[in-house]
């Protein structure tokens, strides 16, 4: 636990405040974030879902490495991290509308190793001049610590994540054409 909250701690000073607590309690709490990305939501998509690998901040596994990233985009399918013999089910896909929700469940990082369940959902809206991309995460369950002093910690790394996706997609962003001279 002394390792965990060593780590929230330079968590807290290192992440730019990216998402924002919704509420919280100390048995849970939800957080949202949302970024606009200038992609279709089939872009969005397929870039979430097939290409979790390049997008998703490598400190964030548990192996230092997010080419061992994936996600099975059906009921059932997992978000997993394979690294041989080292293997991690971080979430179970539990919902899939294509171009618009994806939400999984389980309990990410820390969190699962304390036993604690969460559901976490990307939703994609069109928006003039492309996609909103919204991050919302619920988590909870018995713990002995006060998970409201988590919230912020968590809220961080899932600005770091959506932020990951959101430059990927920018990065992915059709070019603008030159505006032709009169």
């Amino acid at each position: 636990m002394r390792i965990f909250l060593s780590a929230v701690l330079v968590l807290l000073f290192a992440c730019p405040a990216l998402a924002e607590v919704k509420d919280s309690s100390p048995s849970g709490f939800t957080l949202e974030n949302s970024e606009v990305v200038p992609v279709d939501a089939d872009t969005a998509w397929d870039a979430l879902v097939n290409d979790v690998d390049r997008w998703w901040p490598a400190d964030h596994t548990w192996w230092g490495d997010a080419s061992k990233l994936s996600i099975v985009p059906r009921v059932g399918g997992c978000f997993c991290e394979l690294n041989g013999d080292q293997q991690a089910w971080h979430m179970a896909v539990s919902f899939v509308d294509p171009g618009k929700t994806l939400r999984l469940t389980g309990g990410l990082g820390p969190l699962q190793g304390m036993g604690l369940h969460g559901a976490l959902e990307f939703r994609l809206a069109p928006v003039e001049g492309g996609t909103r991309i919204t991050l919302w995460y619920r988590a909870g369950g018995y713990t002995p610590d006060d998970l409201s002093k988590f919230a912020p910690v968590v809220d961080q790394v899932q600005g770091l994540q959506l932020g990951g996706l959101a430059d990927y997609l920018r990065g992915k962003a059709p070019a603008t054409p030159p505006e032709e001279e009169a």
